[in-house]
């Protein structure tokens, strides 16, 4: 195995999206490594990029993260809601911030029949879960 495929192969386990790789997968969303890279004045941490892909009407479960996460829309529009703060639509260009370990109680595609696509930067330690469910 190449050392690029390995790189997308552990982001892909590292987003917790064993469905990953292009084929449909009913309910759940779309998440496609583009990249994993360490960072040198921050040791033990990476930054992972993946693209997230919304069918129409298609809403992500609650969840979390430990590290930060920064998203951008690249298509669509996308709401997205952190627990305590109002749900806000965002389009094509438009990016917000999660730090860590807030809640995500809102992530879906405003659309009932356009698809949505985010571009997610996230920084998480070696090993370390991207996406995890809300613990009740």
């Amino acid at each position: 195995m190449s050392t690029r495929n390995t790189l997308v192969l552990a982001a892909a386990l590292a987003f917790g999206a064993s469905h990953a790789f292009a084929h449909d997968t009913a309910g759940a969303e779309v998440v496609t490594p583009v990249m994993k890279q360490a960072i040198p004045e921050a040791g033990g941490k990476n930054v992972l990029m993946a693209t997230v892909s919304y069918k129409p009407g298609q809403a992500s479960e609650a969840h979390m993260h430990p590290g930060s996460i920064f998203a951008y829309v690249l298509e669509g529009r996308v709401t997205s809601q952190l627990e305590g703060s109002p749900a806000k639509t965002y389009g094509p260009g438009e990016s917000w911030y999660e730090p860590p370990g807030a809640h995500h109680v809102v992530s879906k595609n405003a659309s009932a029949t356009k698809p949505a696509k985010l571009l997610v930067f996230a920084i998480a330690g070696d090993g370390e879960p991207i996406k995890q469910p809300i613990q009740h």
